[in-house]
């Protein structure tokens, strides 16, 4: 299916859906909770590395970073869900606290 070399980063460019990372760094995963979750947790585990500061220079201390990210990013939408969440920018956008958008049907009109 992909042809992994030595080097993490060019592997994981190979990478195309939730499920081949999950795969790729050995995760075991319930195929409903991705199906469902698949964007909200690679954006998740995106953001995460994001906030790495500096990766580790070794591959191997790398690839257990990605994987504690990945893990975690997979158990918050076992745990939780994408409202709570708010990964995705329609939930960052969303204020609950704020009244509904109201236009009154004769500004419609006009």
């Amino acid at each position: 299916m992909f042809d992994f070399d030595a080097d993490l980063e060019d592997d994981i460019s190979e990478l195309e859906g939730a499920e081949d990372f999950l795969n790729y760094f050995a995760i075991p995963f319930d195929q409903t909770i991705v199906h469902a979750y698949r964007l909200h947790i690679l954006q998740r585990f995106h953001d995460d590395i994001v906030k790495v500061a500096t990766p580790p220079e070794e591959e191997s201390e790398r690839k257990a970073l990605y994987t504690k990210l990945l893990t975690k990013a997979y158990q918050t939408f076992v745990d939780s869900d994408p409202k709570t969440e708010k990964v995705l920018q329609i939930y960052k956008s969303m204020d609950q606290d704020a009244a509904p958008a109201f236009v009154p049907l004769s500004d419609l009109i006009k």
